[in-house]
């Protein structure tokens, strides 16, 4: 049997937070969790996970600074890193991508297609 691939989920809201791990682990993806983007690294840090999904708005680290500190250490140089947020603007996007995201989806989000991204990355 193969091991489920793992996914990071950051976000300072626990209901968004608690909504996208429960959409990802019932498709069978290994999910942890962080409340900011200071514990995410450090659970990053700690073990490599195959994919991470992170809000951009939030207290002690951003998600655009998260996935620049992300990309810094080696065993993220592949993995996909999605920003997930309220945020639309484009300079913000363009920001993300120079720092490393993979991708950017909008909240709200529809489940299928984040399931449907995610199988695309991971």
């Amino acid at each position: 049997m193969t091991k489920a691939k793992s996914i990071l989920v950051v976000d300072d809201t626990r209901s968004m937070r608690k909504m996208v791990a429960a959409i990802l682990g019932q498709a069978g993806y290994e999910v942890a969790e962080a409340g900011d983007g200071a514990e995410a690294l450090e659970l990053a840090r700690a073990r490599r996970y195959d994919l991470v999904v992170t809000d951009h708005n939030m207290p002690v680290m951003d998600g655009v600074t998260l996935v620049g500190k992300l990309r810094a250490l080696s065993d993220y140089d592949a993995v996909a890193l999605i920003v997930l947020s309220t945020e639309v603007d484009p300079v913000l996007k363009q920001k993300g991508r120079e720092a490393g995201a993979t991708g950017w989806m909008a909240k709200p989000f529809d489940p299928q297609r984040m399931l449907d991204i995610v199988a695309k990355f991971i």
